[in-house]
């Protein structure tokens, strides 16, 4: 515990409770999940650029999805690795703690934005096809990649600078695997009720703000997919979608339940599920949902495979 009248210049991360068994074994898993995150989002990331196949807008996006997911889970899992594998030795400085806090939220919010314009890149590619080049060429792709990771980083520089505003006297321990928001307001003396509803009504904006073109894109997607008389035609242009669906609904569910909520305090335990979805398993699941619903992805892999094998007959 700490002085009323002090603030907490370092904080101690509580992690998971359990005996060290437990701890080695979430050890093992999670140091393998991370692995192939980078292992996987990096084969993405190489493909993209060197094959001239997936030299199109939805690659260059995913591209750019694969890095941060890298990012996102590199911010966090290494901390939360060194807390299992030397428990009650994990301390925290202040910079520390803001720079992890601005970085996971700026690079979490830079990937919804992304989320959303791959929506709307395959609602063009599916309803407009004819003009998809024209509307999607190289130069709309930078701008918009870049506005979205500009966007991202900006948005987050007033709530991280808000939330640490606050005096963080009650005690220096955070019951988490890292620098939690609502886990920081928990330690403040002060009032928090304001910023709370302000930070919800940000985090609201952002998620709804991509969201929704999301869920609009998607319904004009499916509408014109069950217009298309044959089934291979419709199997075809569902399969262009099925993979960015498929992470539209982890990571929107999953940041729903995390973050879109009023009091920014609640559920520990909760919390702590929801973020290792959002910084372990959706990177994770990242590489072998592209993969497994592109053809196109899956093709130059194999291709890709045959050549490895080829050399090392050589």
């Amino acid at each position: 515990m700490m002085d009323n009248h002090s603030s907490a210049t370092e904080f101690h991360l509580l992690g998971f409770s359990g005996s060290q068994e437990l701890h080695q074994i979430l050890f093992a898993i999670f140091f393998f999940f991370y692995l192939v995150t980078l292992m996987g989002n990096t084969v993405i990331i190489v493909i993209v650029c060197v094959d001239k196949r997936l030299q199109s807008p939805m690659y260059f996006f995913l591209g750019h999805l694969s890095a941060l997911e890298i990012l996102i889970t590199t911010i966090i899992v290494p901390m939360m690795l060194w807390g299992l594998l030397l428990p009650g030795m994990q301390t925290v400085s202040l910079s520390a703690c803001i720079a992890q806090l601005f970085l996971y939220l700026a690079v979490g919010t830079t990937e919804f934005a992304l989320l959303g314009v791959m929506a709307v890149d395959r609602y063009v590619a599916v309803c407009n096809p004819l003009r998809y080049n024209i509307i999607m060429n190289s130069s709309t792709c930078i701008w918009v990649v870049i506005v979205s990771w500009v966007f991202g980083f900006l948005s987050e520089i007033w709530p991280v600078y808000a939330t640490f505003q606050f005096t963080f006297c009650k005690s220096n321990s955070l019951d988490h695997f890292y620098c939690d928001r609502g886990q920081l307001l928990k330690l403040s003396c002060d009032n928090t009720l304001f910023t709370e509803f302000i930070l919800f009504l940000m985090a609201v904006f952002v998620l709804f703000g991509s969201l929704i073109p999301t869920i609009v894109s998607y319904t004009y997607i499916i509408s014109t997919i069950l217009k298309i008389p044959s089934a291979s035609g419709r199997r075809k242009a569902f399969s262009t979608c099925a993979s960015h669906f498929t992470c539209v609904v982890i990571g929107y569910g999953s940041c729903l339940f995390l973050y879109v909520k009023p009091k920014q305090t609640q559920g520990t335990e909760y919390n702590k599920i929801v973020s290792l979805l959002v910084s372990v398993l959706t990177p994770f699941l990242n590489p072998f949902i592209f993969t497994l619903w592109n053809d196109k992805v899956k093709e130059v892999l194999q291709d890709g495979a045959k050549r490895c094998c080829q050399l090392l007959k050589d």
